[in-house]
């Protein structure tokens, strides 16, 4: 099967990992990129031994690519993955699907007129811990979901991204920066959200940023840098969620869910492995539970390649445009909830993502 050429649009901070993902997984092949900034892309396009960087406008015109790989700053994500669609390419872009539920719906109409797929970051769920939490929860090691917690708090990002402004814009703050790998497990694991309720604020109304190549500048915050609700899934299951660049330490779990029978820690979803641990009645403590599935490590570019696999053999794909734009629902749902002071029953709904099949060879997602 020949291999699905792919095009990069954006080669900034993130682009370094999904570049390495073109020698990694067997069904994909990256054959040129784009940046606005024509010398980073020349730059990865030599590290990276891709045969050609060119501009942006070359590349949608390139009848030879199928897959722009959507790459850029989220505020740029709807823009560029409509011209793509438009192009005749499909997308597989970097989270969040869009900045608001319109871009992304637009974004859906269009790749369903043309036929065409678009898919979407994290990929991290299709990973080792993720699989395996999955597995643990359709097996029935925790019985019938119940509850379950999420928390992801830290203080931002200035101090170590080299261009940390965007994190701080609307499309940014930890809600649709980090929101989307927790969210993305959580669906994946309990299904589809029906209800949010949400409360927000903006703690330090300017970052200052100390990382090496802005120090000094100082950065407005436009958006909620603390948000804090609640999920009511389809299934029954009631989840508490904080999401947070405010918080200076903690020491929650990422994720714990809470079933009939027992309870499983997921750990933090940004990752593609970790630890699974399993509590059952009747047991002392924690116990972990072995991988079963591959891609422990840094596999970002795993749901492009599940994409590139759906588009040679006409399966669905898991890292899929429904999932994402519901994402994207619940995420606009919690500062809608924080700003109108009430519950926001969501509109949009998705299946669970298929699981990975167990034995996967390295390189190969079927």
């Amino acid at each position: 099967m020949n291999p699905v050429r792919i095009g990069i649009i954006g080669c900034g901070n993130i682009s370094d990992i999904y570049f390495k993902a073109g020698a990694r997984f067997e069904n994909i092949e990256i054959v040129a990129c784009a940046d606005l900034i024509a010398e980073r892309a020349a730059a990865r396009a030599k590290q990276h031994r891709v045969p050609k960087a060119v501009p942006v406008k070359q590349l949608l015109r390139d009848k030879s690519i199928e897959i722009v790989l959507n790459l850029t700053v989220p505020k740029a994500h709807a823009e560029v993955a409509l011209a793509a669609l438009e192009a005749g390419k499909h997308v597989y872009s970097e989270k969040p699907l869009a900045l608001t539920r319109e871009q992304g719906e637009a974004m859906l109409a269009l790749a369903k007129r043309k036929r065409l797929l678009v898919g979407c970051a994290p990929d991290t769920f299709l990973g080792a811990a993720g699989q395996t939490a999955r597995k643990a929860l359709d097996d029935g090691w925790i019985g019938a979901p119940v509850a379950g917690t999420a928390f992801m708090q830290c203080h931002g990002h200035e101090s170590w991204h080299p261009d940390p402004e965007f994190y701080y814009e609307a499309g940014g703050g930890p809600m649709f920066d980090m929101g989307p790998y927790y969210l993305t497990m959580l669906v994946q694991l309990f299904g589809p959200v029906k209800r949010v309720a949400g409360a927000a604020r903006i703690t330090f109304p300017e970052r200052l940023i100390t990382s090496e190549k802005k120090y000094g500048k100082r950065v407005r915050v436009e958006t909620p840098t603390h948000v804090a609700g609640t999920l009511e899934f389809a299934c029954g299951a009631v989840v508490s969620m904080t999401t947070s660049f405010d918080v200076w330490r903690g020491s929650l779990a990422p994720i714990e869910i809470h079933g009939t029978e027992g309870s499983m820690q997921v750990p933090d979803p940004n990752g593609f492995g970790g630890a699974v641990r399993l509590f059952r009645p009747g047991a002392d403590d924690w116990k972990e539970l072995p991988h079963s599935h591959i891609y422990a490590d840094n596999a970002r570019g795993l749901g492009l390649a599940d994409m590139a696999a759906a588009i040679r053999t006409g399966r669905p794909h898991r890292a899929n445009g429904a999932l994402a734009i519901h994402v994207l629902d619940i995420m606009q749902a919690f500062l809608d909830s924080a700003a109108k002071g009430r519950h926001v029953a969501l509109k949009s709904t998705c299946e669970r993502p298929a699981a990975f099949p167990l034995g996967l060879r390295p390189g190969t997602v079927d």
